[in-house]
């Protein structure tokens, strides 16, 4: 018999070449990392650290202690995940850019500054949350300090968004979760009288039939709230282009949450009354927000694929 003409590619053939070519283009990808431009801003950001360590150090222990900050350790991964996806056109016309730079870095230490002085006025919360909120300024500034406006302006959403590292100043905390428990409190009593269940309400506690419930600020929904909306700013970011309709999947994110909570509130209640009154002090209670934050997004799905639609309908519209 006579050999085949052609001779077919072996697999072990296809993938040595693959690495023989990624191993030849490894040096000029190097190359591209390793200029001075790159070399100085990770210097800068190696400082920025070391400044900034003890401050960073405190925020991580609070992402893994305090519920309301759980979402702190994501924030770099999602960040530096929307940078890797621009990372060819961020860099393409890279320029110093020394007076705005300047200029954010300086109001970055000011911040720092006036943190420092004011920490004894201060709760540690406030104290936490000036310093990181001085210390993603300062990044950013140095950011624009060796890339430019150019280059911060297709970075805007990844750097923008490392200011969820920030605690929420307390102050601004405790008129969040007060709107919260004002507007859970509402949403429960509207489906309690949807179910046709006897309740008597008076201000945040419900009254039902041997046993009365109490809507306090920890069931407010603050955190998933907080979640929700982080949730629907990276979704706008990964699926919509116009910026009223992000801002509408971002506002949609409020009334769901109220909506979630009042369906949670009413759901132990109704369970707590009729069927076990231990449910009120079990984990479906204290940890069982993950299935009502899944109905959430659930809620909030039909809201972001009409958005694209209108999107895609406008762009036919216009070709």
């Amino acid at each position: 018999m006579h050999p085949p003409l052609f001779e077919q590619p072996r697999k072990d053939d296809f993938f040595s070449s693959l690495l023989i070519r990624n191993l030849c283009n490894l040096p000029m990808e190097i190359m591209k990392i390793a200029n001075k431009r790159n070399i100085l801003f990770i210097s800068f950001s190696i400082i920025a650290l070391i400044v900034f360590y003890v401050p960073f150090k405190e925020l991580f222990r609070h992402s893994f202690h305090e519920e309301l900050y759980s979402h702190i350790i994501l924030v770099p991964f999602v960040s530096g995940y929307f940078l890797y996806l621009k990372r060819k056109e961020l860099f393409s016309d890279a320029k110093y850019s020394y007076a705005f730079g300047l200029i954010i870095i300086l109001f970055g230490m000011m911040i720092y500054t006036i943190g420092l002085n004011q920490r004894i006025s201060l709760t540690p919360s406030d104290y936490l949350s000036s310093m990181i909120f001085s210390a993603v300024t300062f990044w950013i500034g140095g950011f624009v300090f060796f890339y430019g406006p150019r280059s911060f302006r297709m970075a805007a959403f990844s750097l923008l968004f490392l200011f969820f590292l920030t605690p929420i100043p307390s102050i601004v905390v405790e008129r969040m979760i007060r709107f919260l428990q004002m507007g859970s409190a509402e949403a429960a009593y509207g489906f309690f009288k949807l179910t046709g269940v006897p309740i008597l309400r008076n201000g945040f506690s419900f009254h039902l039939s041997g046993m009365s419930i109490e809507v306090a600020e920890q069931c407010s929904g603050i955190r998933s709230g907080l979640a929700l909306v982080i949730t629907s700013i990276v979704a706008g970011q990964l699926f919509l282009q116009t910026g009223w309709k992000k801002l509408i999947l971002v506002l949609a994110a409020i009334p769901i949450t109220i909506v979630k909570n009042g369906l949670r509130i009413v759901t132990l209640s109704l369970l707590g009354t009729y069927v076990d009154p231990a449910i009120l002090s079990s984990d479906l209670h204290k940890r069982g927000g993950i299935p009502f934050f899944i109905l959430a997004l659930v809620f909030m799905a039909p809201i972001l694929i009409w958005l694209r639609k209108t999107e895609k309908k406008g762009v036919g519209d216009r070709v």
